[in-house]
């Protein structure tokens, strides 16, 4: 019996195969899991839903626009026709455009706040919601970042947007709590996805400088972020909710 057996699973911006959505949704499915994958980028979210089917495991994929409700509720639709149920939820969608205070676009701001944080909002009351209609229980992991809880500079519209998911967290947890439905956010670093390594190619002092600003010297890779999500998403973590839990290699220790 795998940890999250029998339950039915929603994986966003789970696309990129070095990315943390994939990952997840790679690790629900070994545990036992029904995983429906979604992002903007549906031929290609198809693709890693068919890897997974070809390695046995119970998935499937639909393209995806987080920001938009009538999405939401096509998604809904549709994991309840495959599957008549919904149990796990991970907000991971995002993005991350540079730009300090002075630089950063209102184009780019409300991009990252539709993106990071409005998504989070739609798939916690979708999922919320659902997992009522069902009678109660559910898990519901929102993916922050370590740069939600402490600021870097030329990430502004990031860094606000990543701070408003995890007190979106904490407040939509309270809501529900005596619900059985729990909601956490998981905090991950700097780790080692598609982007870093075309980083290292183009600009590998930068990705060195990096791995050095670490305490533990190293980046780390997007199953890591992987494993905390699935403990979130157990029953193990049955008396876990509204808490933000760090992935970062002791960054924001510091």
């Amino acid at each position: 019996m795998g940890r999250l057996e029998g339950k039915v699973a929603i994986v966003t911006g789970a696309a990129s195969t070095m990315g943390i959505g994939f990952a997840t949704a790679h690790l629900f499915a070994r545990e036992g899991a029904r995983v429906l994958l979604t992002d903007i980028k549906g031929d290609v979210v198809a693709m890693r839903a068919q890897s997974l089917r070809d390695a046995g495991f119970a998935a499937s994929a639909t393209a995806h626009d987080v920001t938009l409700q009538y999405d939401w509720g096509r998604v809904r639709d549709h994991v309840l026709t495959e599957h008549g149920r919904i149990d796990i939820l991970v907000n991971n969608a995002g993005i991350a455009l540079p730009g300090g205070i002075g630089e950063a676009t209102l184009d780019d701001w409300n991009r990252h706040l539709a993106v990071n944080l409005t998504s989070a909002f739609l798939g916690c009351q979708m999922a919320v919601r659902q997992m009522r209609a069902q009678g109660g229980g559910g898990a519901i992991v929102n993916i922050s970042s370590s740069a939600g809880l402490s600021a870097f500079a030329n990430l502004a519209a990031y860094c606000a947007s990543k701070g408003g998911v995890r007190l979106l967290t904490k407040a939509a947890a309270l809501d529900v709590a005596a619900e059985g439905i729990r909601i956490n956010s998981v905090h991950p670093g700097h780790l080692d996805t598609d982007m870093i390594a075309g980083a290292r190619a183009v600009a590998p002092a930068m990705v060195a400088a990096m791995e050095a600003n670490v305490p533990m010297t190293f980046l780390g890779v997007p199953d890591d972020a992987a494993a905390m999500i699935l403990f979130l998403a157990s029953d193990e973590a049955r008396y876990i909710t509204g808490a933000e839990f760090v992935v970062d290699g002791g960054l924001t220790a510091k």
